[in-house]
């Protein structure tokens, strides 16, 4: 792994997440009634709640106003959660205050051009594989899973990895 992306996971105290095309494929469904779901990924918990153990923030930004999205983050403990917005830079300037961290604590996983603004003044700007080429070349590294498919997991082996508090035992009988 590259040395400056290992200090860059090294300092990061809160991990933001985008949710379709991130915690999930992309793919948004609706059944006959108009009702929407989203299938997310099971790894991709467990390293959320891996990280919340070992005292790094989570926060979701997204777009998506489904029920599904706030259901998904309760179940986790996740407990920052903005949903409907397309400019995350506000959201996510609240959220920094709030918790006092700074930009550079903060790393951001992301998949399409609203992303962009936040991969620019994070810490730690990560893409998805599909995401577009721009936001490819503003980010710092880029998963080698899909978004929906582990992703995210990577990310929070990343940062635990460098953080030098990758799970133990214990740690894992206690979650």
């Amino acid at each position: 792994m590259d040395a400056d992306i290992l200090q860059r996971a090294a300092a990061v105290r809160l991990l933001i997440c985008d949710v379709d095309g991130v915690l999930t494929d992309g793919r948004i469904y609706f059944n006959d009634d108009g009702v929407e779901s989203k299938a997310f990924f099971a790894t991709d918990g467990v390293g959320l709640k891996l990280l919340l153990r070992a005292g790094i923030e989570i926060a979701w930004i997204t777009g998506s106003r489904a029920p599904a999205v706030a259901h998904r983050a309760r179940a986790l403990g996740v407990k920052h959660v903005v949903m409907g917005v397309f400019d995350k830079l506000t959201p996510w300037r609240e959220l920094c205050a709030q918790l006092n961290i700074t930009p550079e604590a903060c790393a951001y996983i992301g998949d399409d051009l609203p992303d962009l603004p936040l991969l620019g003044v994070c810490g730690l700007a990560v893409a998805v594989p599909h995401a577009p080429a721009a936001l490819k070349q503003a980010a710092h590294y880029v998963t080698h899973m899909p978004g929906g498919g582990g992703a995210v997991r990577e990310v929070c082996d990343l940062i635990l990895t460098a953080q030098n508090k990758t799970p133990d035992t214990a740690m894992l009988r206690s979650a």
